[in-house]
């Protein structure tokens, strides 16, 4: 069962986030906009919480998973460095000591 799991990809690059961020919001503004309007003209306030809570549905279902769009701009890590510090035990290493001036 929770092989299921691990083969769905959970990658989302820095632009990618910021895609999806300004999709959120985008997507809940435009149906509060639109909700108000059509809450205000029907008067009726379940309209508006409705239309809002779709808008909210539909931000959720574009923004949330990570979409092969939001990857179009991976990051590029260095290479692993093995470092000489790793060898030595915590004792051996000097310690450097501030002198009050």
């Amino acid at each position: 069962m929770l092989d299921v799991f691990s083969s769905i990809p959970t990658l989302m690059d820095y632009k990618g986030q910021k895609l999806a961020e300004q999709m959120f919001q985008g997507l809940i503004l435009v149906s509060a906009v639109i909700g108000f309007i059509y809450g205000y003209i029907a008067e009726q306030f379940g309209w508006t919480v409705y239309i809002v809570m779709a808008g909210f549905a539909l931000s959720c279902l574009l923004t949330l998973p990570p979409w092969p769009m939001y990857c179009h701009n991976p990051l590029k890590w260095l290479p692993v460095q093995e470092s000489g510090t790793k060898d030595k035990k915590p004792a051996e290493r000097k310690l450097k000591r501030h002198t009050k001036s």
